[in-house]
């Protein structure tokens, strides 16, 4: 007979969170504001999954919570519930001193806002410089690696320029290099063409690709625009504070590696919910709750249809319990 304290030990067991599967891991990620009396539900249980080396676009709507979930990521808030790892670090349980630290050396950051990136009164090499004093870099190799970025990022000729003598795109690609200045292992860059014009933004775009590339940084972009799907390799959609869909375009993207093929896919969380998207649920009139069945190779989502209803009636072979045809169109 099983004693009490191996049952409490399965018990244990079987409650602890799954190990870590990537650089980013969020699970189940719950942030609600409260303000004079109101409740805003900004995440509702998100889950993310990201590997290093990743170079990755968060996509969503105003108000999905995409803004919220780059906070919390970046140590500048605090989720209410569930749980956020960035390269082993727990962001809920980080004190104040190690956000500080995390924030100097795990991460770096590009803001759409250009101003809020660069001191206006320092040259492009000195704003990279800068943060290398943070970390305690060796004065020597602070301008060394300072010329290395900016030229890696094709603004070596801006190097003794303050940024009120740069354009929009030059500014974002010195802020580039300055966020990566610490060589990080995470790189978040908000709505980083959100102010350029679409050549500026393009530039921008493959500076962000090459410090991926070359430098081997993580990268999470987050935007509204669904366009820059078409310049990385993933793009993961958020609706209503949840992981709703994702785009993989494998081989493809922006990349150099040719056009690609991009395919959605629905996201299923570590509990079963799943996010239908908007065009099945209303084509296939979906709503409130449905029925399932399990086929061979595949699960069929259908309408409820009520005992009333016509279409209801005969569950014949080869319909769905509320009479369609079955099909390739099975939601």
């Amino acid at each position: 007979m099983t004693d009490l304290a191996t049952l409490q030990a399965r018990a244990m067991a079987s409650a602890a969170p799954a190990p870590d599967e990537g650089l980013i891991v969020c699970d189940n990620l719950v942030r609600v504001y409260r303000t004079e009396g109101v409740e805003v539900q900004a995440l509702q249980g998100l889950d993310l999954t990201v590997d290093e080396g990743e170079l990755l676009a968060v996509v969503g709507a105003s108000g999905s919570g995409k803004s919220t979930l780059l906070g919390i990521l970046s140590g500048l808030d605090l989720p209410t519930a569930g749980r956020a790892r960035v390269a082993r670090h727990d962001l809920l349980a980080m004190k104040r001193r190690e956000r500080l630290d995390y924030r100097r050396r795990t991460v770096g950051f590009v803001w759409q806002q250009t101003a809020r990136n660069l001191l206006p009164y320092l040259t492009a090499r000195e704003n990279v410089t800068m943060p290398m004093g943070y970390a305690r870099v060796p004065r020597p190799r602070r301008a060394e690696r300072a010329v290395e970025l900016l030229d890696m990022l094709g603004v070596a000729d801006c190097r003794d320029r303050r940024p009120g003598e740069l354009s929009g795109g030059q500014q974002q690609r010195v802020a580039i290099a300055v966020a990566a200045a610490n060589t990080p292992r995470v790189l978040f860059a908000d709505e980083p063409t959100g102010e350029l014009d679409t050549a500026s933004g393009e530039e921008v775009f493959a500076a962000l690709r090459r410090t991926n590339t070359e430098l081997g940084v993580t990268i999470l972009i987050v935007t509204h625009d669904p366009a820059v799907s078409e310049q990385v390799r993933r793009t993961v959609r958020i609706r209503d504070g949840r992981t709703a869909t994702e785009v993989l375009r494998p081989g493809g993207g922006a990349d150099g590696d040719g056009p690609g093929v991009a395919e959605e896919f629905a996201v299923l969380d570590r509990v079963g919910r799943l996010q239908l998207p908007r065009e099945y649920t209303e084509r296939y009139g979906l709503s409130r709750r449905v029925r399932l069945t399990a086929e061979h190779d595949h699960i069929g989502v259908w309408p409820d249809r009520g005992a009333g209803d016509p279409a209801a009636a005969g569950d014949g072979a080869g319909q769905a319990p509320g009479g369609e045809q079955r099909g390739r169109d099975e939601g």
